[in-house]
């Protein structure tokens, strides 16, 4: 890992993107060695500027040739000839970490179904396979970056992402719908009686709490699967990991004290409760 060297212009430029952003992630990500936590924010600007083209006014044919154009800068970078400041970034810890391509693909992939304006009353499939790209990917690879690749591991990516995103949508209903957009599944819909595909109804139709509580006990069950992964890999590698999951937990039970019932403006974490978690986990 010492192999790894850190232009300061690189590092400022890929850490004010996450700090900019008001993610969470920020503090998971402190926790690291700065070899590591370059990677990191490397990896978080990436998916940052791709989310961007996704969540941005544009026709989707224009966001559809912007994140085509990703694809390419990914090639260019595995190919050892990136050209946009981010991929240059990201060239040392692609090439130190072994951080897979087509988990970045995957990242682009789940960007594309959003921009493609595709997340309107999707199938459980399209759910899963949506919040695989978007945040189970992201955490493959974030844990090689961590530098945990026991067995379990990957276990702990793919579980992790899948709880984190489906919080993310429990929270975000109310946020979302008002964009048009509506991450809840069919089947569940359908099996709550709501027909209408149109989100701002969705919003105000007196079953929808069921359905996000339904939704809910899925999410919980991903926390469950991570906590039980979690236990047979290295805690002292996986601590960034252990505080994003804390933060979102508490997020998910701020959300299940609801009831389930979307609210705007979301519920969010308090201050306080973020430095405890920080404390706790050792940043200072």
């Amino acid at each position: 890992m010492n192999a790894l060297v850190i232009d300061a212009d690189q590092y400022e430029m890929v850490a004010e993107k996450v700090r900019a952003s008001g993610s969470s992630f920020y503090w998971g990500m402190r926790l690291l060695s700065r070899p590591r936590r370059f990677a990191m924010y490397a990896v978080y600007a990436f998916c940052r500027e791709v989310d961007d083209i996704a969540d941005e006014p544009g026709e989707p044919e224009t966001k559809r040739a912007q994140l085509a154009e990703w694809r390419v800068e990914l090639d260019r970078l595995y190919q050892g000839k990136p050209t946009h400041p981010v991929a240059v970034a990201l060239a040392g810890p692609v090439a130190e970490f072994g951080l897979p391509k087509e988990d970045f693909r995957a990242v682009i992939e789940g960007c594309e179904m959003d921009g493609r304006n595709e997340m309107v009353r999707p199938s459980m499939d399209k759910l899963n396979r949506y919040c695989d790209c978007v945040a189970s990917a992201v955490g493959r690879l974030s844990i090689r970056v961590f530098g945990e690749m026991r067995p379990r591991s990957i276990e702990v990516a793919n579980a992790t992402g899948m709880a984190l995103q489906l919080t993310n949508i429990l929270r975000d209903v109310a946020v979302d719908a008002a964009i048009g957009r509506l991450y809840l599944p069919d089947e569940l819909l359908t099996k709550h009686g709501i027909a209408t595909s149109d989100p701002m109804a969705v919003l105000a139709h007196p079953n929808l709490g069921a359905v996000c509580r339904e939704l809910g006990e899925t999410a919980r069950g991903y926390f469950r699967a991570s906590d039980q992964a979690m236990a047979e890999c290295l805690p002292a590698a996986m601590r960034p990991a252990t505080l994003m999951k804390e933060m979102y937990r508490e997020i998910f039970h701020k959300v299940e004290a609801e009831g389930f019932i979307p609210r705007d403006p979301p519920v969010k974490v308090s201050k306080v409760f973020k430095i405890w978690c920080i404390l706790r986990h050792g940043l200072f």
